[in-house]
């Protein structure tokens, strides 16, 4: 069931969206050769919970750590470690933090130190893939609209977009109906309607689309070995423009 949430518990998840947002920055500045994942992860955690909020993703279905860190072919959930960053790593950094009972959740993809032109093309159709798919976030559309937009844009620049996961509703739970595929037909799926919020989420690949998951049972990586990329905002539908909360 999707859940239409009030103007007040909007507000209560633009506050939680907001930490989220300051908590990137924060982590962003850090991104740099020779600090490692697992310090990315403590500073995260120490920031959520000065601000009196909780890091969602901290034992979340088991998951051990408080932000996952994904490091070049990991596509997602990459668990943060004692692994130092190296030049020319792309990182992604998704993060959650639950605020007075709602869930503000982003995800971002960072150079580390100096990249390839390739690998700065990837964050960037990743990220531009999310604004494709946002101008289709208006009450009346269909959710379909979204993520053919973002299929299209990303597919227009030669990359593929992941299959095996998805964005998502999201407001007290982390994970709330509607899933949100990066793919698929516009004009299909539920109506949006203002109210819902959602986490829209592109996982956009440099080859092949298909992945594995390595034995942790968490870390999902590109099945060909080559780059992937994520960005990810919480939002909510509007009477016009859809309003992002974790920027």
């Amino acid at each position: 069931m999707i859940l239409i949430k009030s103007d007040q518990e909007i507000d209560k998840m633009r506050r939680a969206g907001k930490l989220v947002a300051d908590c990137h920055l924060l982590v962003e500045e850090l991104i740099k050769p020779g600090i490692s994942t697992l310090e990315l992860d403590k500073k995260a955690e120490e920031f959520i919970r000065k601000a009196g909020a909780y890091p969602t993703f901290l034992n979340y279905q088991g998951y051990p750590k408080s932000i996952c860190a994904s490091i070049n072919e990991v596509i997602v959930h990459g668990i943060p470690s004692s692994r130092i960053l190296q030049e020319g790593d792309i990182i992604s950094i998704d993060l959650g933090a639950t605020l007075d009972g709602y869930v503000g959740d982003a995800a971002r993809t960072h150079p580390v130190g100096q990249i390839s032109k390739e690998d700065q093309k990837l964050i960037d159709v990743t990220r531009n893939s999310f604004f494709e798919g946002i101008k289709q976030a208006r009450d009346g559309n269909k959710l379909g609209d979204i993520s053919h937009a973002v299929q299209e844009y990303a597919e227009k620049n030669g990359f593929s977009v992941v299959r095996d996961y998805v964005g998502h509703g999201i407001g007290r739970d982390m994970h709330e109906d509607p899933p949100i595929p990066n793919y698929g037909k516009a004009n299909h799926g539920p109506k949006l309607k203002k109210g819902m919020c959602l986490a829209i989420e592109p996982m956009i690949n440099s080859g092949v689309y298909d992945l594995r998951v390595l034995d942790d049972g968490w870390t999902a990586v590109t099945a060909d070995g080559k780059k992937s990329a994520h960005y990810e905002n919480t939002i909510t539908i509007t009477d016009g423009e859809p309003e992002i909360l974790t920027l």
